[in-house]
């Protein structure tokens, strides 16, 4: 029945490798990550192999950390698109779920089987799929969200999972395994119920984190609903009473005709062109993104700070919603750095404007002496600063729905956010 025994180890070898691909992001796409895994892997399992048949179990398990969980470690960590932490606690979590599994099954079989592996080979045959089944079903779109959301705060728990890794090897393996330790049995499935607690303590932490981040998102995305509304409200207001005004300009034009007034019927016409023009937009002919633009103009010249906006988008019909979450996410960042600044250091700028298939957009403003942000990271917030926080978020989401992305970045003493969207998710495009 040995046979049983190593094609259950192969059987868990593989399933520890579904359930990390299936939580870990990587960096290439889905196609080239399941080819490079099953290469990979199965080279690795074959080792393995060969090293079951040639040393046997006993020596097998106890070189496992190093034939398996290492080279696999370091496989996937060259794949993966998170690193540090959050790339530690997704991999850790896998092995660790596998190998409670595996000292589980080997328990049930010594006391219940007769040791023979029948009872070992037949549940962890089921006890994988379930698991990963239930992980699929309830664990994994919150988890995925959570890397993406979530810069911080991965440390402690990839400590603690790591530490219980170790801890569950060195109970179910040394100085030989948990069934020929009968003694120990207590020790170990004290351990084992632990790390139930313990991961059902981590699962709970990450959860509300994610909750407390949808709940800011969803704050953020109110306000920003109410503030396209009231612009939308501020933009009819204006219709109203440029209406109003015009019946006021068209007897004065009527009576400066009548009497023959020609000349300054011409130069009250330019009066009341340009009017119209300040009316209908300062900085953009579309109302909606103008009204954001007026509102965070207006802001930044009360704290003083010297602006300079550029913008570009012409008449073409334009997602002013997604648009709107954008620049109104970055320019509340923007207050938020320069107030914390001297005034003479208050300084910011605005560029809109198309490049071939999409708009361009870079916001830039100064910010606090030693503040640095890499390419391709986005800052977390942080309250005794307050630069840039969690609006980042919803501006790389926004600028995605529109087929696009955003990068931030610092340089000479400035934080640049530079956002791509395509013009061809615009409509009629």
């Amino acid at each position: 029945m040995i046979i049983l025994r190593d094609m259950s180890i192969f059987w868990a070898m593989f399933h520890v490798i579904f359930l990390f691909v299936m939580l870990f992001r990587s960096r290439f796409t889905k196609k080239k990550t399941i080819i490079a895994s099953a290469i990979g892997m199965g080279i690795l399992m074959i080792l393995n192999g060969a090293g079951l048949v040639i040393f046997g179990i006993d020596v097998l398990s106890k070189m496992f950390l190093f034939t398996c969980s290492i080279p696999s470690f370091l496989f996937f960590y060259l794949m993966s698109a998170d690193k540090r932490f959050r790339f530690l606690l997704t991999f850790c979590l896998a092995d660790t779920i596998c190998l409670w599994i595996m000292a589980v099954t080997s328990l049930l079989d010594y006391y219940l089987g007769g040791g023979q592996f029948i009872l070992m080979f037949v549940s962890r045959l089921v006890a994988y799929p379930l698991i990963e089944y239930l992980m699929w079903r309830y664990l994994r779109k919150p988890y995925m969200e959570l890397q993406e959301a979530v810069e911080k705060g991965w440390g402690i728990f990839a400590g603690m999972t790591i530490l219980y890794y170790i801890l569950l090897v060195v109970t179910v393996q040394y100085p030989v395994n948990i069934v020929e330790r009968p003694e120990d049995t207590f020790l170990c499935v004290l351990v084992l119920v632990l790390m139930l607690f313990n991961y059902a303590t981590i699962f709970a932490a990450l959860y509300r984190q994610l909750l407390l981040y949808r709940k800011q998102q969803g704050e953020r995305i109110l306000m920003e609903q109410k503030n396209t509304l009231e612009a939308q409200l501020d933009n009819q207001q204006r219709i109203r009473r440029m209406k109003h005004d015009m019946k006021a300009h068209t007897v004065m034009l009527s009576g400066l005709l009548t009497k023959g007034k020609t000349k300054e019927a011409q130069e009250y016409l330019k009066g009341v062109e340009e009017e119209m023009d300040s009316m209908l937009g300062q900085f953009c002919s579309n109302p909606y993104i103008d009204a954001v633009l007026t509102q965070y103009y207006q802001k930044l010249q009360e704290l003083g700070a010297d602006c300079r906006f550029d913008i570009q988008i012409g008449d073409i019909e334009i997602h002013y919603m997604e648009l709107c979450q954008i620049i109104s996410n970055s320019l509340e960042n923007v207050c938020n750095a320069l107030q914390g600044l001297a005034i003479d250091k208050r300084k910011m700028s605005v560029k809109m404007k198309y490049s071939r298939n999409y708009l361009m957009i870079r916001i830039r403003n100064r910010c606090r002496d030693g503040y640095y942000v890499d390419k391709g990271t986005i800052p977390a917030t942080d309250k005794e600063g307050l630069d840039h926080g969690y609006g980042l978020l919803t501006v790389r989401d926004a600028a995605r729905r529109l087929g696009g992305d955003m990068v931030c970045y610092t340089e000479n003493g400035n934080f640049v956010l530079d956002v791509m969207v395509s013009c061809r998710s615009f409509p009629g495009r």
